[in-house]
């Protein structure tokens, strides 16, 4: 072994480190797609979906949202946030889309103005309430941010239009920019998990979620989800897509401080048995609330599309309820009806 000198010894254990180190950082990387923060926990499978919808057809009355009262909705015409220069603004405009101001940057997080969430537009879930405001009554997109690829979160009939108006830059997880750019978006950026990118003085983080990724039946978890942490020049705005409870919110918090505005889930929770490792239910996501250590909370992925078994008007109340029991203070809950913004 006389032949190996000492720098090269050295240089040696350089790369091997730097090769450890990216395993640890890319652990959730894998020959077959990428896993979850908690290895551990695995959505259900195909068979676990039958039998629940086979569950579901004796509670069909009780999720007919005709049974209910109409749901607000309140109209937005834009102008406002139109003439908002750099005010934080978040505007609800269903399910998980929404639009923040920061900084004088629009933008969108997980689009969908389509009347159905499904591959086909004549079958799958269709809306109940209509979108806040009109594609064309929108500020100008900077930016729009995708979760997954899940078709109530990377809508494409939504994305061209957003695309042809706005020509955003798009960002999403790995393993989605092949899919957007075929269907005509332009400026696609993949991000990975605590990757960053910059939009004039916004700095955006692709944070971790607890969920999975799949738009058929053979591409399960071949792309990366997630969520993002929004950083302006004074404010943060995390938004957390869908997700299951683990210590990634406690990780945001720790490594990257605190956060302004959280826009959380807090429906298509029930039953828990299928629903639990991969969609926070209202005590969850007040527990997630305070792991990221948010000073206002804003809901959101309910009253939009019927997706699970929870009575409609269920997930407010119940994080209400959650709060108190929590000691936390209702006033910092943000319960926005969908088209209305509330400006921080």
């Amino acid at each position: 072994m006389k032949f190996l000198s000492l720098p090269f010894l050295l240089l040696l254990f350089f790369v091997l480190s730097c090769f450890a180190d990216v395993s640890v950082r890319k652990s959730h990387h894998t020959k077959n797609g990428f896993q979850n923060p908690n290895p551990n926990i695995q959505a259900k499978g195909l068979s676990d979906l039958l039998v629940w919808q086979f569950q579901r057809f004796q509670l069909q009355a009780s999720l007919d949202p005709a049974d209910y009262p109409p749901f607000p909705v309140v109209g937005n015409d834009g102008k406002e946030l139109n003439a908002n220069p750099s005010k934080l603004s978040v505007t609800w405009v269903g399910h998980a889309t929404t639009l923040i101001q920061i900084d004088g940057v629009n933008i969108l997080t997980d689009p969908i103005w389509s009347e159905r969430c499904s591959p086909v537009g004549f079958i799958g879930p269709k809306r109940y309430t209509p979108p806040g405001i009109k594609i064309e009554d929108l500020p100008p997109i900077d930016v729009v941010v995708l979760s997954h690829n899940h078709y109530d979160h990377t809508d494409l009939p939504t994305l061209k239009q957003i695309e042809e108006k706005f020509h955003p830059l798009v960002l999403t997880g790995l393993g989605n920019k092949k899919l957007l750019l075929g269907e005509g978006m332009k400026n696609v950026r993949e991000m990975d998990w605590w990757e960053n990118t910059k939009w004039k003085d916004i700095d955006i983080t692709f944070t971790p979620t607890q969920h999975f990724s799949g738009r058929g039946l053979f591409d399960r978890n071949e792309s990366l989800w997630g969520s993002y942490l929004i950083s302006g020049k004074t404010e943060k705005v995390y938004f957390g897509g869908d997700t299951g409870y683990y210590t990634h919110f406690r990780e945001v918090a720790e490594r990257l401080g605190e956060i302004d505005v959280a826009i959380l889930p807090i429906g298509a929770t029930e039953p828990r048995w299928m629903m639990e490792a991969v969609h926070v239910d209202p005590k969850e996501a007040v527990q997630a609330f305070s792991d990221l250590k948010a000073k206002y909370m804003v809901p959101m992925h309910y009253m939009t599309f019927v997706l699970s078994d929870e009575k409609l008007d269920s997930p407010v109340p119940r994080t209400k309820e959650e709060l108190k029991r929590s000691g936390i203070s209702e006033d910092r809950l943000v319960p926005l009806k969908i088209g209305e913004s509330r400006f921080f």
